[in-house]
């Protein structure tokens, strides 16, 4: 497993719990507004975290963390991210997985396999432009899939849209709101003003995300 980052302590990636996050590296996605590029851009890509010096760290919290979040990058482009979870859960947290939805076969393995208590579901944009919002040509058969999945998985859900200014506006929310129909699991998300972007140039309006 590539872990890229940890971040020991969080109160607002897990809902109602105290959480380590644990950032994979890597990612299918080219999202122009992606505010983790040392985790997507191989140019950019910093040392690696060693894996057991991560669990020794979780071990070392037992009793005062709550659960553990595996975000990215994208988790699931990693084949032994199933081994990940299962030793996480071993320690007792719960776990949450962060996803753009891309895999939804191993998405479904996870889910299937009881790996995961929260899913949080990255929704691009309206299936029209996702092409252009995640920097590469996407399946979007997949994404519906995945929320499909998602939906009758019996685990806790969130889908989650990052207002991307100027790259998305008020119609594209709608339009996503309307694609997911009536639900209380979707989240639209302002982004940092002062957060990096992968694409500069997109955010100041400029060029095409492809």
């Amino acid at each position: 497993m590539r872990i890229g980052g940890l971040q020991r302590c969080s109160l607002v990636d897990y809902p109602g719990h105290v959480s380590a996050v644990i950032f994979t590296q890597g990612c299918n996605f080219r999202c122009p507004f992606c505010h983790n590029p040392q985790l997507v851009d191989p140019a950019r890509f910093g040392q690696l975290l060693e894996v057991e010096e991560v669990f020794r760290f979780l071990k070392s919290r037992i009793g005062r963390l709550e659960a553990v979040v595996v975000s990215g990058g994208e988790p699931l482009v990693h084949d032994d991210l199933p081994a990940l979870l299962e030793r996480v859960r071993e320690l007792g947290y719960l776990v949450k997985l962060d996803t753009n939805g891309s895999f939804h076969v191993r998405l479904s393995e996870i889910l299937s396999a009881g790996l995961v208590d929260f899913i949080a579901m990255d929704i691009k944009a309206p299936f029209g432009r996702y092409n252009e919002l995640a920097g590469v040509p996407i399946d979007i058969e997949a994404i519906q899939e995945s929320i499909r999945i998602i939906r009758e998985s019996g685990v806790d859900y969130l889908f989650r849209t990052t207002m991307a200014e100027p790259l998305l506006g008020e119609d594209d929310i709608r339009t996503i709101r309307e694609l997911l129909g009536p639900t209380e699991h979707y989240r639209v998300q302002s982004i940092n003003p002062n957060a990096e972007w992968l694409r500069p140039d997109a955010r100041l309006g400029r060029g095409t995300p492809i």
